[in-house]
């Protein structure tokens, strides 16, 4: 028996073709840092606050009252080991106290840069002298004893009274006592968006990328509010870390863009021929934009007279090599 080929009339069917096939779809958006920004600037609700905090309050009741039975009972049972624990229980609860001061400063530092940025932006806006001779002198304040900004306040002293406006006596506090803390600021941003873009890239493991984008981002911007004297403790870090990322979400600069990845030196292309590398690239910058807020945030006085730090820059300086572009 003979098989002869089988003809099927396609005639008004469309046939699927290259050219009108769709597109495969970009997914080197920076998933990770996109998660970790929702997961970190989404506020938690009165509900779950009411419930972790119920669960602290009836933990540490019960590890307390678990800790007196034990310290009471082995003082009766044997008084030496009895006052050896609650020798150890003392010291615990003191460094507890010690802990607890510190992250109090640390906010309170936080809340005087703050006040600080405020009064010097009132001061430009409406050239106010002596509101800004009083910015000048409570950066001085906050400034004392540091030997990283020796040369500037000294140089900002001899200079601030030939200045005769509020503009030009900030601008001069910028160029003299700041810049050298941007340029170490700007540093701590090109390295965690470097190894955020390398583990990214080279590590395809799950979670790996979140769990380093929240890391690096913790670090960084702690780094940051240090250098410019805000000394965040673990809960200060935190907050300021959700008030970065929310502002970030808010105003969409988190948003990724084709203008982000083609003015990266090699980026557009490492997106087309390697997903992950794409996406190391896209995670880097994103990094980067987190690290400018940072910058903006942590800074004592805004920028005015000195240029804010480019993103584009930042990533490129950042991530020059690590991919094999120039």
């Amino acid at each position: 028996m003979t098989r002869r080929p089988v003809l099927i009339d396609l005639d008004g069917q469309d046939m699927a073709r290259p050219d009108t096939a769709p597109a495969v779809p970009d997914e080197t958006q920076g998933a990770a840092m996109q998660r970790l920004a929702v997961v970190a600037s989404h506020p938690p609700s009165p509900l779950a606050r009411w419930f972790w905090s119920l669960v602290v309050l009836l933990t540490g009741f019960v590890v307390s009252l678990a800790a007196w039975d034990y310290v009471t009972g082995l003082l009766a049972r044997a008084p030496v080991l009895g006052w050896i624990a609650t020798v150890l229980m003392g010291l615990l609860l003191l460094v507890l106290v010690i802990i607890g001061l510190r992250e109090v400063s640390a906010f309170r530092r936080l809340r005087k840069l703050d006040a600080l940025q405020i009064s010097a932006r009132d001061a430009l806006v409406s050239n106010d002298l002596k509101g800004a001779r009083q910015v000048i002198s409570a950066l001085e304040r906050l400034y004392a004893g540091r030997d990283d900004t020796a040369w500037g306040k000294a140089e900002l002293a001899q200079r601030q009274g030939d200045m005769l406006d509020a503009d030009a006596l900030l601008g001069l506090a910028e160029t003299t006592v700041l810049q050298p803390l941007d340029q170490r600021a700007m540093r701590e941003v090109e390295t965690a968006a470097r190894q955020v873009a390398m583990v990214t890239a080279f590590v395809p493991l799950a979670l790996a990328d979140l769990i380093t984008a929240l890391t690096a981002n913790l670090r960084m911007i702690r780094r940051i509010a240090e250098i410019y004297g805000g000394r965040s403790g673990t809960l200060g870090s935190w907050r300021l870390t959700r008030g970065v990322l929310a502002h970030l979400v808010a105003t969409g600069a988190l948003a990724v863009g084709d203008d982000l990845i083609g003015t990266i030196a090699g980026g557009g292309i490492l997106g087309k021929v390697s997903r992950r590398f794409g996406e190391g690239v896209v995670n880097g910058a994103l990094t980067a934009r987190v690290g400018v807020a940072a910058i903006e945030v942590c800074r004592p006085l805004p920028f005015h007279a000195s240029h804010r730090p480019s993103v584009t820059a930042l990533v490129r300086r950042a991530l020059t090599g690590l991919f094999g572009t120039s």
